[in-house]
C-alpha cells in the first residue's frame, strides 16, 4: 500500500511539472520559434521550425526600434522608481508595524484598501499635468513608485514581525539612532524581502505598456515597451521582428529572476508566516 501511494505521489508530482513547464514555457518556446523565422515563413506556416534560423531578426530589431535608447530608459525608470518604492515602504512599515507613531492602524487599513482599489489612469493624467509631471522623466518615475510601494508596504509589516522588538530595546539602550538601526541592523536582515519587493516592483515598472502610451509624448522618453509598436501597425506588421523585440524586453527580467530566485524564494517564504 506504501509503495502504490508513493508511486501515486510521484506520478502526480511528475504531472504536475510537465503541466506547469508546458503553460509556462510553451508560450516562451513558440516565441522565440516565431523571432528566429524568416517573414515568409511565418506567413507560409507560423508553427513550423524555422529554417534557416534568423539571429539577425534580433539585430534588425535592436536597429529599427532605436532599442538602445529605449533600453537605457527602461533601466533608469525602473531602478529609480523600484529603489524609491522600496526605500520609502521600509520607512513607513516598520513604524507602523511597531507602532511608534499614531493612527498606525488607520495608516495600515488605508494602505490595505489601496492596494486593492484599481489605479484611475485618468485622474493620474489630469494631476501629472496640473503637478507638471507630464511627459518628463521624473514625473514618469514618481507616477510608477505607488505600486510597490504599496505592495512592499504590506509585505514589510508582515516581515518586521519576524524581528524581535527586544532587538529595538537593546539597539536603544546602545544609544544607536534610529535611522543607523535601520541602515546597519533592520536591512541586513530582511534582504530577501527587499529581493521579493524590489523583483515585483521591477517587473511592474518594466512591463509598463500603458504608462508610456498616457505619460510621455516625447519619443526620446519612451521605454523598451513603448518601442514595440514600431512593429505594429494598422495597414503592415512585422511579427518576427516584434517576436524578436518583446523577447529582448522580457529577457532582463528572466535573468534577474533566475540570479535572485533563491533570495525571491525566501523572502516570499518568511513574509508569508507572519500575514
Amino acid at each position: 500500500m506504501r509503495h502504490r501511494r508513493l508511486n501515486f505521489s510521484v506520478g502526480a508530482f511528475v504531472f504536475l511539472v510537465l503541466f506547469c513547464a508546458i503553460l509556462y514555457l510553451a508560450p516562451l518556446i513558440y516565441l522565440l520559434n516565431v523571432a528566429l523565422e524568416s517573414a515568409h515563413q511565418f506567413l507560409a506556416n507560423p508553427l513550423t521550425l524555422p529554417h534557416p534560423i534568423m539571429w539577425q531578426n534580433f539585430v534588425n530589431a535592436w536597429r529599427d526600434a532605436t532599442m538602445g535608447v529605449y533600453f537605457s530608459n527602461s533601466v533608469i525608470y525602473t531602478g529609480a522608481a523600484t529603489i524609491l518604492a522600496v526605500a520609502c515602504a521600509v520607512f513607513l512599515a516598520f513604524p507602523v508595524e511597531r507602532r511608534y507613531v499614531r493612527g498606525s492602524n488607520a495608516v495600515y487599513l488605508s494602505m490595505v484598501l489601496g492596494f486593492f482599489l484599481p489605479i484611475g489612469i485618468i485622474p493620474l493624467f489630469i494631476e501629472s499635468q496640473m503637478l507638471h509631471l507630464y511627459n518628463n522623466r521624473i514625473g514618469y518615475i514618481l507616477l510608477h513608485i505607488q505600486g510597490g510601494l504599496t505592495l512592499g508596504f504590506i509585505f514589510f509589516v508582515a516581515y518586521f514581525k519576524t524581528i524581535p522588538r527586544e532587538l529595538d530595546e537593546s539597539a536603544a539602550l546602545d544609544g544607536c539612532g534610529y535611522l543607523r538601526y535601520l541602515f546597519q541592523i533592520v536591512l541586513p536582515l530582511i534582504k530577501p524581502a527587499l529581493a521579493t519587493v524590489g523583483i515585483y516592483a521591477a517587473v511592474a515598472v518594466w512591463n509598463d505598456l500603458i504608462g508610456p502610451v498616457v505619460f510621455l509624448a516625447n519619443n526620446s522618453l519612451f521605454p523598451l515597451t513603448r518601442g514595440l509598436f514600431t512593429f505594429y501597425g494598422s495597414y503592415q506588421s512585422e511579427w518576427t521582428l516584434l517576436a524578436a523585440g518583446i523577447f529582448i524586453v522580457a529577457s532582463p527580467l528572466i535573468l534577474a529572476f533566475i540570479i535572485l530566485q533563491r533570495n525571491f524564494i525566501e523572502g516570499s517564504l518568511s513574509g508569508s508566516l507572519k500575514l
